[in-house]
């Protein structure tokens, strides 16, 4: 038998593409079925609990009409409640955005004593019911509180008036921004205000023009939060306002008021205007995402 030269056998075997070799299966990838029951039950569940209770609540906001839907926001001490809630939503953001960018900077910038003590602090609100919250300030400032005999005697009001109101909203919400702004100043480190201050750019110019750009989407996004969860804070304010109408019920305080005293169509309606507010700010964070992923 007659051996057939190298190049006949190297001729005759079998291209490398044409041998064929099982396919993996791909972990993310389940069958049609499994996905399509997944996606029903997502949906199902946001349109039983969070899509149908908010249509319920426009729905019985106008149930008796838009002129009575108007007069329930007309009212004076709803009137009062949505000033308050705006107020009280705008000066937290305010002073949460300022304390925010200055724990963030320390923390992502700087190694110092006490650095994991100060992030433990940041997230004592996530941790603490509202409630508990509102009950410290009380046990603080209030009449019989550790400082309430020296602010009487000084005619210093804190609880049952706005300073309460704002110092709880203040202690809930001021986690939102600054965990929004750690992450991303500690992915960008110092290199760049590095290099300005080496140019001679002084710290507010640094600050101003490098820091700051450079997490302004960032800033933004826990601005959206903390807006959102000042306007619908209920427990922590519920505790130190006294629900005084008219004068320290927020918009929250107010809906309970008015179910309890049986009026359903103006609870209703209040509810609809803090629902509109919430949406509002969801579509603005929306927006923000969209601008975020562009970028």
């Amino acid at each position: 038998m007659t051996a057939l030269p190298v190049t006949d056998l190297e001729s005759s075997a079998p291209p490398a593409c044409a041998i064929a070799r099982p396919r993996k299966a791909d972990a993310r990838e389940d069958p049609p079925l499994v996905r399509r029951a997944i996606i029903a039950v997502a949906v199902g569940f946001l349109g039983l609990f969070i899509v149908l209770p908010l249509i319920n609540v426009f729905a019985q906001a106008f149930a008796k009409g838009i002129e009575t839907y108007l007069s329930a926001l007309r009212d004076d001490d709803t009137r009062s409640a949505i000033h308050l809630t705006l107020l009280v939503a705008f000066t937290s953001v305010l002073l949460n955005g300022a304390f925010g960018l200055a724990a963030a900077w320390a923390i992502a910038k700087f190694d110092f004593r006490g650095k994991n003590v100060l992030i433990t602090l940041i997230d004592l609100p996530f941790s603490v019911s509202p409630v508990i919250a509102g009950l410290v300030f009380v046990l603080l400032f209030g009449l019989q509180g550790l400082f309430g005999a020296w602010l009487a005697a000084h005619d210093i009001k804190i609880i049952f008036a706005l300073p309460g109101i704002l110092l709880a909203t203040i202690f809930v919400t001021f986690p939102f921004i600054v965990r929004e702004l750690i992450p991303l100043m500690q992915e960008q480190g110092t290199e760049e205000e590095e290099a300005a201050l080496s140019l001679g750019a002084s710290g507010i110019k640094t600050f101003i023009r490098v820091t700051l750009p450079n997490v302004k989407w960032a800033l933004l996004y826990g601005v959206l939060l903390c807006n959102a969860r000042a306007m619908g804070e209920f427990g922590a304010v519920s505790v130190v306002s006294g629900h005084i109408r008219g004068e320290t019920n927020t918009m929250p305080l107010q809906i309970e008021a008015l179910y309890e005293d049986y009026q359903s169509a103006a609870a209703f309606a209040v509810a609809s205007l803090l629902a509109l507010l919430a949406l509002v700010t969801l579509i603005a964070k929306a927006a923000l995402e969209s601008r975020v992923g562009k970028d």
